[in-house]
């Protein structure tokens, strides 16, 4: 049976809740969080739609193969749930090759799938792994209305260095210090924008929209990008990498039943369908543990 912990409580920064467990941490390596099920799979998701839709999906094709499941969502950036990964507090969590690879190594140059898998492969810490990528791919992108892209003549990432300076770029807190972001945007291209904004995510489709900034970090599988017949630009210099979806696992807290649910999500899941999942969340305002649901049953698996 599943259980439910979300560990962003209002008014309380997610940073203090962690920061405050110490040494008697409830989520401590093989504790229960207090009454659940200690040999749950603890399945956590970021703190943005897609993560969470992802996270259901994972739950929800666990549970079907008869594994015990609790959930943690709504976490938050890599910066704060990675560390709960690496101590066994989470057991599954819906991830990104391309981001993990650059979390790992800052340095590091991300390739195709499978050669930005044997790379995280290589740079995980022991106990850590991840299981079949699929075939979706979310990835950060730069962003314009097409009013701004036709004004500036846009079509790829390089077209702003001659007029960056006079734009505010927008985006999560995160984007900020990331190599996939406004450092990598830097040494990749180089470009040095007027401002950076930060913002929820969720936020900046609107701030797109009603100018207050004008570019725009957003996913690509978001749903606001058609809807608003917003621009993407091109990224030929692959700062962005390969971003398939990747289950990352604390390797003892997940059997072989486990890995083999896992890795059957991972098979039916692709980039077109990731989109459209995500607009039923975000735009139609959907349940995602209905939507998890309904798309399990749509493809076999529950």
């Amino acid at each position: 049976m599943r259980t439910s912990t979300r560990l962003a409580i209002a008014g309380v920064p997610i940073l203090l809740l962690l920061a405050s467990c110490g040494g008697s941490d409830p989520y401590a390596e093989g504790g229960d969080g207090g009454g659940g099920d200690p040999d749950a799979v603890v399945v956590g998701s970021a703190d943005f739609p897609e993560s969470t839709l992802l996270g259901n999906i994972y739950a929800q094709a666990l549970e079907n193969a008869g594994v015990p499941v609790e959930t943690r969502f709504g976490i938050g950036s890599r910066e704060v749930y990675y560390d709960q990964i690496e101590s066994g507090n989470l057991s599954v969590f819906p991830e990104y090759n391309g981001a993990v690879l650059l979390h790992l190594d800052p340095e590091a140059t991300s390739g195709g799938t499978e050669e930005t898998n044997e790379q995280v492969r290589e740079l995980l810490p022991d106990g850590l792994e991840i299981l079949d990528s699929s075939a979706a791919q979310n990835k950060d992108s730069l962003t314009v209305t097409r009013e701004t892209a036709q004004e500036h003549d846009l079509t790829a990432i390089a077209d702003l260095e001659p007029v960056a300076g006079d734009l505010v770029l927008g985006g999560p807190a995160e984007f900020e210090t990331r190599a996939q972001g406004v450092l990598g945007l830097q040494e990749t291209y180089g470009l040095s924008f007027g401002e950076f904004r930060s913002l929820d995510s969720t936020l900046v489709p609107q701030a797109l929209s009603d100018g207050d900034i004008q570019v725009a970090n957003l996913f690509t599988t978001d749903p606001a990008i058609a809807a608003n017949d917003f621009v993407v630009l091109e990224d030929p210099e692959n700062l962005f990498g390969s971003q398939n979806v990747t289950p990352l696992i604390y390797s003892d807290a997940v059997n072989d039943t486990a890995r083999e649910a896992l890795n059957a999500v991972s098979a039916e899941l692709t980039t077109d369908t990731l989109t459209d999942l995500n607009e039923r969340v975000s735009v139609d305002h959907e349940d995602p543990d209905a939507v998890a649901a309904d798309w399990l049953e749509s493809v076999g698996l529950v």
